[in-house]
């Protein structure tokens, strides 16, 4: 059984602050700390729900969060950026299941540390139509792999927005939101053991099946908040206006994520903001 690890941070337990999640912040060493504590705690139940491959992609910000000794023996560490998949990096059709560990809820949303990729830059994403930021993002482009997304550890806030796209997963609340950047924490140990046995459950849950890809094409629609970022990103050809700070494109859903991230690079470069994640 093979497992991917999608790790972000803004989700971690413990977690509440910009100063807990991004290098320099004066509690960013114990942040990473603190998501290893996460993510071991995953790779632990996928290895006792029998898993014989886990590989897991830091998917936070600069990307090179996880300290690769402080990782799970049995896991694999894919670091650094930029890569083409961002996010979901490494995972591919021949994956079982996928994990997201540490997520956080879409911009606009009262959770820990809420956002659509890139903080303040992006106001609203739409996937056909549906308001949706990372989980949802990665919940169905990971399914047009054929991989089911099958845990998701974050706030409680989090766990909402990904039991709305799909009631199967199972999720789990290390804490629950006071506000953007206030929580009542879950004692830490409590929440590694709850990880771990929700992702025991949620693997047992999922049996393993052959991957079916999906060829069907999607619409990927973003507002920003700068109209110059709309406007430039409109030199990219099958790119088109909705209005001067929406754009939207069309095209079969792992494509579409590969070139979210670029859009996301011109971004950073035309607003010195890089991605957040």
């Amino acid at each position: 059984m093979r497992i991917y690890i999608s790790a972000d941070m803004e989700g971690v337990t413990g977690l509440v602050d910009a100063d807990d999640v991004q290098p320099g912040g004066r509690d960013y060493e114990r942040g990473r700390q603190m998501m290893a504590e996460d993510v071991n705690a995953a790779v632990r139940g996928a290895v006792a729900a029998g898993a014989t491959d886990v590989v897991v992609n830091d998917a936070h910000g600069p990307m090179r969060n996880l300290v690769p000794e402080a990782l799970h023996p049995q896991a694999r560490l894919v670091r650094g950026r930029p890569k083409h998949m961002g996010m979901l990096e490494g995972l591919t059709p021949g994956h079982d299941a996928m994990i997201c560990v540490g997520y956080h809820s879409r911009a606009g949303t009262l959770g820990v540390l809420s956002h659509s990729f890139m903080g303040h830059e992006i106001e609203d994403i739409w996937l056909d139509g549906r308001p949706v930021g990372e989980i949802g993002l990665a919940h169905a482009t990971a399914a047009t792999l054929g991989v089911p997304l099958v845990a998701l550890t974050g706030d409680d806030s989090a766990c909402t927005e990904a039991t709305a796209w799909d009631d199967s997963v199972t999720t789990v609340a290390v804490k629950s939101a006071h506000d953007r950047f206030a929580a009542e924490l879950r004692p830490a140990a409590e929440a590694h053991r709850a990880i771990e046995e929700a992702v025991i459950a949620g693997l047992s849950a999922h049996p393993r099946k052959a991957p079916t890809p999906a060829s069907d094409s999607s619409t990927l629609t973003v507002r920003w908040q700068s109209a110059s970022v709309a406007s430039t990103l409109l030199g990219i050809p099958g790119v088109t206006s909705v209005d001067s700070r929406t754009i939207e494109t069309y095209g079969q859903l792992t494509s579409l994520y590969r070139l979210f991230g670029i859009w996301m690079r011109v971004a950073a470069s035309l607003t010195n903001q890089p991605p957040y994640c």
